[in-house]
């Protein structure tokens, strides 16, 4: 008699499970754990140009601001020489087109500032979509179960937008920062929530994520940079 069946052991089960086991993992490897990564990090990519896309933007807009003025520096110029070419005509001239030409590069500064926040916005709306498919597969991943993205999505929106509670029926006039732009659904419900006649909804992805709620007097900071530097301080 073997040893393996001094101790109870069928050598020939035990070669069965440990072939299942093999071809198990073969299995698991080839069909769900590899093209579970690879789909992370096409999603990881994605998420990538878009950050990469909205620094674009952003320097757009630097260069818009440093366009816009050299345009008022040579507006200044023209409008000097203007003064020497009809110094008869008095300072009212010189004044009127100088106005003028602040006005001009102030547009131009403006429709830039515009164009590049409104493109980062963009940008980062459509990041919500990929945060959140990335969010189901790991979170499906990590507890092994399915996660119906009706929930990840939801657990995506609060994280982005729960109103403080410190800010709920402030009413007035209040602005509001989020880390990524609001959905109309959302503006409405934060504005009830707020109980405000009038809000202006403003977007910095600096906040990570939750909102930040200002008003004449008052501020109230829900947001998730907020959180960690507390967290931060509480551990030092």
């Amino acid at each position: 008699m073997s040893v393996l069946d001094n101790l109870g052991i069928n050598p020939g089960l035990m070669l069965i499970w440990i072939i299942a086991f093999i071809v198990l993992y073969t299995v698991m490897t080839r069909f769900i754990y590899d093209p579970l990564v690879n789909m992370l990090n096409e999603r990881r990519n994605r998420i990538a140009k878009g950050l990469e896309d909205a620094a674009a933007a952003a320097r757009a807009r630097e260069n818009a601001e440093a366009e816009a003025e050299k345009i008022l520096a040579q507006a200044r110029a023209e409008a000097q020489k203007v003064i020497d070419e009809a110094r008869g005509r008095g300072e009212d001239v010189a004044a009127a087109v100088e106005q003028e030409a602040r006005q001009a590069a102030a547009k131009i500064q403006t429709d830039a500032q515009t164009e590049a926040a409104a493109t980062r916005n963009a940008e980062l709306g459509n990041l919500r979509e990929q945060v959140l498919s990335i969010s189901v597969a790991a979170a499906s991943r990590i507890l092994g179960e399915n996660i119906t993205k009706t929930r990840q999505k939801a657990l995506v929106n609060s994280f982005i937008a729960d109103l403080p509670e410190g800010a709920k029926g402030i009413g007035g006039s209040v602005e509001v920062l989020s880390a990524m732009p609001l959905t109309a659904t959302e503006q409405k419900n934060i504005q009830s929530e707020i109980g405000a006649d009038e809000v202006d909804y403003q977007v910095d992805p600096e906040i990570l994520g939750g909102l930040i709620v200002r008003w004449p007097g008052g501020m109230v900071d829900g947001s998730v940079r907020s959180q960690l530097s507390s967290l931060s301080r509480s551990l030092n």
